[in-house]
């Protein structure tokens, strides 16, 4: 039965709920029903970290949040800046979506996470809407939860990044690719137009690599099956009004931000402290580049291991990477629309994995083909061979050892204390955060006391897996798997929410916001206390810190004068006026050689942090406002 056949099995109606599941396609109302499950599943996951979130985090989830406002209040949605200095790396999407967030329900730190869930949410019924197109509805389904309910979306969704903005614009071209070339498309144009608008709409989001991504995968795939110098493949996809309309939608933003940001043209392969290049050579040269070849300057980034960056997909596409090894059963001869479409999956995977290799690279740089491994896992697990069995067995044994694991842990730290916040009881490593969960590393058996409530959840999550997968069908299965992430999931915030001194410094910013008016000052990078300048929206001085993502543009022509060093700041914080600094408490010795104990008065600590000034605060009681000498 064909991909476009009526809604029939084995030439009669279908009369059970499983043959019509079953179906390639079929009336609209029940795609529609598969549809709408897979965005609840989503929904689950990333609208409950909307209502009730734990705090933007320091570093980029506080900058994104902090320039997005910058735009909307200053009304220059060209340039973004950061402390008034220009911050020429990024593309610009991401900050207008957060900051039309922003106009419509105010200036909050959930309001600036939701086009990020949205996006997430609006992934995933495009991933289910594309396996059923390919697959039928099962298949598509699967795909869908798949991706809904697997590790790394939603992890990598937690930080205000734009891959998984990404991610939507690359899937939508990989579809509207095959459907622009299916010879029983009705609207060909239609969806080659749409594949031009998902290129466009990605350069505003990630620049080159939004456009690379997509065109290298469907060259390699052309070429594979014998299209790629074909006329009637080229008429069909309309190149040149696709390409007008790619310049229509990313032109303008690029010509404004070149002419407000000059010099205009400098194809120099070297930058240095101190020399400015205007926006065209940073955005382009150094930031695609550059950045590619490792050369990129200032190289304020660090590159996760090759095989570290293969391996964790096991992790990332965790739970469903269990059923991995069926895909290696599947039919990739593109005979069919299925075989065309798990053939097109396969070199989406292999062009993204392979180009990272070659390149600088994050863990969360593959999100762009998290969709393509879900429809090949969606396909192999509709199915339902001896591997995806296997695999339900040991999800089912990896899920039991959790929970038991978990369970043990709990009834440990059952009744230990647990004083303050949990910074005091982790350790430090480093060497470890180039991995995104390097942190882990960081806990301690008595750290694991703040995490009761949470690592109660997580083991009652993984309990419901293994139950639930002891004997049962396939699709039941998957159903309960599903289930036990999304309470895991819940389980992961509950646990942002008790690292959230330690990852974010807003205890300090309200310390700030209920002391008396005085300048800022952080310690070091802007980065590291980024989320102060969010929750307390003031400018700031960056002590030593004309470094990494602000020293490009603080050479950039009437940038403001916002970085001071030891000298300027011994001069500063000895004047009657008030002023406040926030630094980690391992650097405390080193201002104590600056100035006087007695005149570093410690406001609030929190997370292995203080904010501290020069002046005595009327009022304030012994327990936030002591002498540094205590």
């Amino acid at each position: 039965m064909g991909n476009n056949a009526p809604f029939h099995v084995d030439g009669k109606m279908a009369n059970s709920v499983d043959q019509r599941f079953d179906a390639p396609t079929g009336s609209p109302g029940t795609s529609r029903y598969l549809y709408l499950i897979v965005v609840l599943f989503a929904a689950a996951v990333y609208l409950a970290c909307i209502v009730s979130p734990p705090s933007l985090v320091d570093d980029v989830d506080a900058v994104q949040a902090q320039i997005a406002r910058n735009m909307l209040v200053s009304g220059d949605w060209v340039t973004a800046r950061l402390d008034g200095i220009v911050y020429l790396e990024k593309a610009p999407l991401v900050y207008w979506a957060m900051a039309m967030s922003y106009k419509l329900f105010g200036v909050h730190d959930w309001a600036s996470r939701i086009p990020i869930a949205f996006c997430a949410i609006g992934l995933c019924w495009l991933t289910a809407a594309f396996g059923v197109w390919a697959f039928g509805r099962r298949a598509g389904f699967y795909a869908g939860l798949c991706l809904a309910t697997c590790v790394g979306l939603f992890l990598f969704t937690r930080v205000l990044i734009p891959d998984v903005m990404l991610a939507f614009t690359v899937t939508l071209a990989m579809w509207a690719m095959l459907r622009t070339l299916e010879e029983e498309e009705p609207h060909p144009r239609l969806w080659a137009f749409a594949l031009a608008a998902s290129l466009g709409v990605g350069l505003l989001l990630k620049s080159l690599v939004a456009v690379l991504f997509p065109l290298a995968t469907g060259a390699i795939f052309l070429l594979g099956t014998r299209q790629l110098f074909s006329a009637r493949t080229w008429k069909r996809l309309h190149p040149f009004s696709g390409l007008a309309i790619v310049l229509l939608i990313a032109a303008p933003w690029h010509i404004l931000a070149t002419l407000r940001n000059p010099p205009y043209f400098d194809f120099t392969l070297h930058s240095a402290p101190g020399q400015y290049h205007g926006f065209l050579w940073f955005f382009f040269m150094n930031e695609q580049v550059l950045r590619f070849l490792n050369l990129r300057y200032p190289r304020d980034y660090n590159t996760v291991p090759r095989l570290y960056f293969w391996l964790l997909h096991l992790l990332w596409l965790f739970p469903w990477s269990a059923y991995l090894p069926a895909i290696a059963k599947l039919s990739f001869k593109p005979v069919d629309r299925a075989g065309r479409t798990r053939l097109l999956a396969l070199c989406w995977i292999g062009f993204v994995l392979m180009f990272f290799t070659f390149s600088t690279t994050q863990e969360y740089y593959s999100m762009p083909c998290y969709s393509a491994f879900a429809l090949l896992l969606g396909s192999a697990m509709a199915e339902d061979t001896i591997w995806i069995r296997r695999g339900t067995r040991v999800l089912g044994a990896v899920a039991g050892t959790v929970a038991l694991a978990a369970f043990v842990l709990f009834f440990l730290v059952l009744h230990a204390p647990a004083p303050g916040d949990i910074s005091a009881a982790l350790t430090r490593h480093p060497s470890a955060y180039t991995l995104t969960l390097g942190h882990i590393e960081d806990l301690t058996l008595s750290s694991l006391a703040y995490l009761r409530r949470p690592l109660f959840l997580a083991a009652f999550a993984f309990l419901i897996g293994a139950l639930g997968t002891i004997r049962a069908t396939s699709q039941r299965a998957f159903l309960t798997i599903a289930v036990m992430m999304v309470i895991f999931f819940q389980a992961a915030r509950l646990a942002l929410v008790v690292f959230e001194p330690y990852l974010s410094s807003r205890p300090l910013a309200e310390a700030l916001l209920r002391s008396p008016a005085g300048e800022l000052i952080l310690d070091r990078q802007y980065y590291t206390y980024s989320s102060v300048v969010f929750y307390t929206d003031r400018g700031v001085l960056l002590l030593n810190g004309r470094r990494n993502n602000l020293e490009y543009g603080s050479y950039a022509p009437g940038a403001p004068d916002a970085f001071i060093d030891d000298a300027q700041f011994a001069h500063l914080w000895l004047k009657p006026e008030r002023y406040y600094l926030v630094a980690s408490e391992s650097a405390l010795p080193r201002f104590k050689n600056l100035v006087a104990s007695t005149k570093l008065i410690i406001v609030a600590r929190s997370g292995g942090k203080f904010v501290m000034t020069n002046q005595p605060i009327a009022g304030s009681g012994k327990s936030t406002n002591t002498s540094a000498q205590d």
